[in-house]
């Protein structure tokens, strides 16, 4: 008989409070047009782009996380020192080692809270959540906060017109704590390193090290079709599978927040799912871009501030990338 007692945590977790950042300067699709033959109207066409947010040197992955982590804490009304772990989710932060989260945690006022990064590309923000949840449940942290954070205006080549305009910069956090109802359901995730070639790193940072093979610096690029059909409808699939988890129907929902990849696949997946006329559906990627691990807290963040959507209401996350990976659940916003 095993002698390890069993954990004091809580029967389950929600989403207390959300928060976030976006750089102060604004970039229209004419700034992109200055190095692509292409066109406002093609580009909004094709993605519904309109604007995007690109960091200054000031604004680093840490900055702007450690923004958008005060108005989570704030939002959440949890104090730093109550925090027991911080995870970042990221794919721009340049220094391998150590964790930007160790950083953060230190710059926001959390007492030796456990922190680490993830890399789990646009569905990071799912994964980094549900270690959260897994977390209060279990009892090795009261609150945990989790942030998904990006530079993508570092890594986009800026000569490639099937990507030039996509990314954006920007963090958004929110803070996990305990909760007396179900307020964040089971997360259907998974991979399909198959594909893993699709979304990728032009260049491994070993070989630009080497500036003979080397020519440029390393961005991300990816096959525009597949992702767009990956996109629609597999992940229409797991979207399902996540209101099939959490025991409800596209009937129940009141918002839909998808990863902010592009309008086209987040119009598809709505008439896929057949969400009723009364969910609201973030397009946040109009004026944000893509902003991979953020997009999604960040979505959420303004849908809350305009009123589009509510404090109890019922929400289908669902996020998918590079890996290419997803994540899908379905959460009681904060």
């Amino acid at each position: 008989m095993s002698k390890i007692k069993p954990a004091k945590g809580s029967p389950y977790a929600r989403i207390l409070g959300v928060g976030g950042y976006r750089p102060i300067r604004v970039v229209p699709n004419e700034v992109i047009l200055e190095t692509i033959d292409s066109s406002d109207e093609w580009i909004r066409s094709r993605s519904g782009i309109a604007t995007r947010h690109w960091a200054s040197p000031e604004e680093t992955v840490a900055a702007m996380s450690v923004e958008a982590s005060g108005k989570a804490l704030a939002d959440a009304g949890v104090a730093p020192e109550q925090i027991g772990a911080v995870i970042v989710s990221t794919v721009s932060h340049f220094k391998q080692t150590p964790a930007v989260a160790t950083e953060i945690a230190h710059r926001i006022g959390a007492v030796k809270p456990a922190a680490f990064d993830i890399s789990a590309g646009c569905a990071g923000f799912g994964y980094g959540l549900t270690l959260a949840k897994g977390m209060v449940v279990e009892g090795s942290a009261e609150y945990v906060l989790v942030i998904g954070v990006e530079r993508l205006s570092d890594l986009t080549d800026l000569e490639d017109r099937a990507t030039a305009f996509l990314f954006g910069d920007g963090a958004g956090a929110v803070v996990v704590g305990p909760s007396a109802e179900p307020a964040i359901g089971p997360t259907v995730w998974g991979s399909e390193g198959d594909k893993s070639d699709t979304i990728k790193q032009t260049v491994p940072w070993d070989e630009f090290r080497t500036t003979d093979t080397a020519e440029k610096f390393p961005a991300i690029t990816q096959e525009g079709q597949a992702v767009f059909r990956w996109a629609v409808f597999e992940m229409a699939k797991v979207a399902q599978q996540a209101l099939d988890a959490a025991g409800i129907t596209a009937d129940d929902l009141d918002v839909f927040i998808p990863h902010q990849a592009n309008m086209r696949i987040i119009d598809s997946m709505v008439k896929t799912l057949k969400l009723p006329e009364h969910v609201t559906v973030a397009r946040d990627v109009e004026t944000t871009g893509n902003t991979s691990a953020a997009s999604i807290p960040l979505a959420m963040e303004r849908l809350l501030a305009t009123g589009a959507a509510k404090s109890g209401d019922t929400a289908l996350v669902i996020g998918f990338g590079a890996g290419l990976v997803y994540a899908a659940t379905v959460v009681t916003l904060p």
